[in-house]
């Protein structure tokens, strides 16, 4: 364990306050990316983006017909014409009709970062000017953004669908194809798979998805009219020819996502993202021990990858599920692994922080999560494995809240820390794998099995 005297200072900081929350630095004010200039004006709904902050939850934007007298960079102005704080993605949409004054040629906005606490993590950007001549807008649906296939960390069996939603819909249909339509605007006959969600900007498929699609999305008016034509459409694929030589299996810390507002087709906060080599993610968010055992064969085998990290169980030693039950499920897996010429490796659990838990997802912990854990660690370190606790606290001590907001998911600091101890240790992994092959055995006995079983897993 390096538990460093930075850790041991943000410690004090809190006890000090009272509030594991109240440690907060101020970054950078975003920098706005999309202008609209006297020769290239606006439409009567631009779209309006800025560089993405990590540790934003969501963000702050408003809008002027003029500069106020009075601005001040840490707190919005009772001047402007327009305000939000739905705003959970870089980038947004205007709709220039809701703005609270008729539209003049020349407008002003800007945006801040924002954290859990509805405060504020940066100022707010350089104001910056909007010239309009209320052309109508060619936005006329969602922009896809999760541009999958497009390197490491970025080839997921469940997909996340995210997207930039467009001006005046508060609902969204998602649709999976097997071949592209014929336009953006044909409505298909035969989706693979189509459901339709309330306002947001993401959506986590259900199914694994073995093979080439194709996904788009449409929004919706409140009583289900479409807004617009459906987006572009994006391809992805999840081909076993591909032939992927490591595969990652686990739950929504293998998955990726975190800091709130941050999915796993954000892939800075996937670990994947940070490795030296190609994998392929065949996590699955919420997955328990007892799931990720059930759902091998049908979303590992068809891979037949030659290495399969392996990490989950968190969500179930929380619930309390006891450590007993997650060593045999982990053996279960890696005798599956044996069995079919692949080569397990282990991750270790870092730790949680049960308060923070508390306070994002308003559940509980179960109150003897530190020593199983610790238990379930023990074993892991004497399988072929990576230590990729070793760089946090060990429990009891918990999760510090700069590396996990939600005290589960690790955001992309901690992800990148996982990424480097993964790739310090991998030619180990590759040598001693080629040492003990054909040579390693899972025991596994018929009261381990009945017991795992028989233990009640969460649902």
């Amino acid at each position: 364990m390096k538990y460093t005297i930075f850790f041991l200072v943000l410690s004090i900081i809190a006890v000090l306050s009272g509030d594991a929350y109240s440690f907060r630095q101020l970054y950078p004010a975003p920098e706005i990316s999309t202008h609209y200039t006297q020769a290239v004006p606006a439409s009567d709904a631009p779209l309006l983006a800025w560089n993405k902050n990590t540790q934003a939850v969501y963000y702050e934007l408003e809008v002027f017909n003029k500069i106020p007298t009075d601005l001040k960079i840490n707190a919005p102005s009772p001047e402007h014409v327009y305000f939000t704080n739905q705003v959970f993605i870089n980038a947004f949409n205007l709709n220039l009709k809701n703005l609270d004054h008729d539209v003049p040629t020349t407008l002003y906005w800007r945006v801040r970062a924002m954290d859990i606490d509805n405060r504020p993590i940066t100022n707010f950007s350089s104001m910056e000017v909007l010239y309009t001549d209320n052309h109508p807008t060619k936005i006329n649906s969602p922009i896809p953004n999760a541009d999958y296939d497009s390197g490491n960390g970025s080839v997921l069996l469940y997909p996340v669908y995210q997207w930039i939603p467009n001006a005046g819909a508060s609902k969204f249909e998602i649709e999976i194809l097997s071949s592209p339509p014929e336009t953006n605007n044909t409505d298909s006959s035969q989706p693979v798979y189509s459901h339709t969600i309330d306002f947001a900007c993401e959506y986590y498929d259900p199914f694994p998805r073995i093979g080439t699609y194709y996904w788009r999305v449409r929004g919706l008016d409140d009583s289900g009219q479409p807004v617009g034509d459906y987006s572009r459409t994006e391809k992805f694929s999840n081909d076993p020819a591909a032939h992927y030589n490591v595969g990652i299996f686990g739950d929504s810390i293998s998955h990726g996502g975190g800091h709130m507002s941050y999915s796993p087709a954000d892939f800075e906060f996937s670990y994947a993202h940070y490795l030296n080599f190609p994998t392929i993610n065949l996590s699955e968010s919420g997955d328990t021990i007892e799931r990720m055992v059930n759902r091998f064969d049908k979303d590992v085998l068809p891979f037949a990858p030659k290495y399969l990290i392996i990490m989950g169980a968190s969500n179930s030693l929380r619930a309390g599920v006891p450590a007993d039950k997650i060593i045999v499920g982990l053996k279960m897996l890696q005798q599956k692994c044996y069995q079919n010429h692949i080569t397990p490796v282990l991750l270790t659990l870092p730790p949680i922080n049960p308060i923070n838990i508390k306070k994002i997802f308003n559940e509980g912990t179960a109150s003897g999560w530190a020593d199983e854990f610790n238990k379930v660690n023990a074993y892991i370190r004497t399988q072929l494995y990576i230590d990729t606790a070793a760089d946090f606290p060990t429990p009891p001590d918990v999760l510090p809240t700069e590396y996990a907001l939600d005290g589960l998911h690790l955001d992309d600091n901690g992800k990148e820390i996982m990424g480097r101890t993964i790739n310090a240790d991998w030619q180990r992994i590759i040598e001693t794998a080629a040492e003990n092959a054909g040579s390693v055995d899972v025991d596994i006995s018929d009261d381990e099995l009945k017991m795992f079983y028989d233990t009640p897993d969460v649902h």
